[in-house]
């Protein structure tokens, strides 16, 4: 099989990374975009190896009940923002689910993993929060998909995208809040990429560029700074769970205030039973503190937070500060948890790569009973899952929370016992 083949295929199955899994003829694995499992679909074969190819749907020959036209018109356009949106939103859970439950099983090395419960959220996920690329016309927007040959000729089969991997200009956008929608779309920034952040409920608003000339042109009230300035700390405040959350420019917060909801009444159940005056909480990867400040207050628990960051460090220190908590700046792979005394309950929010060895073996030392890892990456989750039980760990549940909607990814939150 070359490139440019063009091939007859039933997926049966999501893949982890957005795609369906099919097999040709002989039994190779492929790997198709714009597809959903049942569907059959004519691909057109991108990337051939000896193991596996890859390729783009470009005829639904038959449609999945699952299959819904997007409702976005800048998917159309090659914007690559939200590439399942020709998904029905109970299918796109129910995919995440089974991706995660894959990996449990292949990687995870967990023959029965627990059925994965989901977090009802109380409102849309709108994201407050966004990564951008700047356009020629100095526009921000979502990054192009990659472009494919072919033209798609079935019921609600993704058109090809143009070539490129600039920002695509949109007039709407799908999953942004009304506040960061007004910065993409109304919004000019120097050439490079833009950082667009709001708090819901401040209604504050900030915009980082990178460093050098290049006007800003942007609402009056939005707060600008560049990469690098001198100066204090910019930021915006928001309010999840009842806390109020001091947010800097260049920290690591969650995608939206209802996704961050969701998030904490995930780990707050996976803690539950644990906690009380006279725990003890380590908070690691703990960005802004988000769930230190949360089950610290519900609890009176004392509270350590580790993190790494310099700015979400310090934004941690303002959320705890009334709190019985303490926040240490170092990576969490050198963090001596002996300093800080036994735990009761570990809290982990660690970025996509996942604990990793240096991570578990810290985290292991700090004794406690119950540990709650935060991820969002299935593989990645599945491999720290294989470390964990090798430390004595066993899991237990796994709560998804469907923060990333239109998209392939999914957070999900895994209770560890010992």
């Amino acid at each position: 099989m070359g490139d440019h083949e063009l091939l007859d295929l039933v997926p049966t199955a999501m893949a982890a990374g957005g795609d369906s899994l099919a097999r040709d003829a002989g039994g190779r694995v492929v790997f198709v975009s714009g597809a959903l499992p049942g569907e059959r679909v004519l691909v057109h074969i991108t990337e051939a190896r000896r193991d596996y190819a890859r390729g783009v749907a470009v005829d639904i020959v038959d449609a999945s009940p699952d299959r819904l036209a997007p409702p976005c018109p800048a998917l159309a356009d090659g914007c690559g923002g939200c590439t399942w949106q020709h998904v029905a939103a109970g299918a796109q859970i129910r995919y995440k689910a089974a991706v995660v439950i894959d990996a449990l099983r292949r990687i995870g090395r967990i023959p029965e993993p627990p059925d994965p419960t989901v977090v009802a959220l109380g409102g849309p996920a709108l994201r407050t929060t966004a990564r951008l690329a700047v356009a020629p016309t100095g526009r921000a927007g979502h990054r192009s998909r990659a472009s494919v040959d072919g033209r798609s000729s079935g019921p609600s089969a993704p058109a090809p995208a143009p070539a490129g991997d600039g920002a695509v200009e949109t007039d709407t956008c799908l999953v942004a809040h009304p506040l960061l929608e007004e910065l993409i779309v109304h919004g000019r920034y120097p050439a490079g990429e833009v950082v667009l952040r709001a708090g819901v409920a401040s209604g504050e608003r900030l915009v980082r560029v990178a460093r050098g000339k290049g006007g800003v042109e942007v609402p009056a009230g939005v707060q600008v700074v560049r990469e690098g300035a001198k100066g204090g700390p910019v930021y915006v405040h928001e309010e999840v769970a009842g806390r109020r959350f001091r947010v800097s420019s260049e920290a690591f917060f969650q995608p939206g205030p209802v996704a961050a909801e969701g998030l904490v009444a995930a780990v707050s159940d996976a803690a539950a039973g644990a906690l009380g005056p006279d725990a003890h909480l380590v908070d690691a990867y703990a960005g802004t503190g988000l769930f230190g400040s949360v089950l610290g207050a519900a609890s009176g628990a004392r509270v350590t937070a580790v993190e790494s960051g310099r700015a979400a460090a310090a934004d941690a220190r303002a959320n705890l500060s009334d709190l019985d908590a303490q926040v240490i700046q170092v990576e969490v792979g050198r963090w001596d948890a002996a300093r800080s005394g036994p735990a009761d309950v570990v809290v982990a929010d660690p970025a996509r790569s996942g604990l990793g060895r240096p991570g578990v073996a810290a985290l292991v030392a700090a004794g406690a009973p119950r540990l709650v890892l935060v991820s969002c990456d299935p593989a990645s989750l599945a491999r720290d899952a294989v470390l964990l039980a090798a430390a004595g760990y066993r899991l237990t549940s796994v709560a998804l929370v469907d923060a990333f909607p239109h998209t392939f990814h999914v957070e999900a939150v895994a209770r560890f016992d010992r």
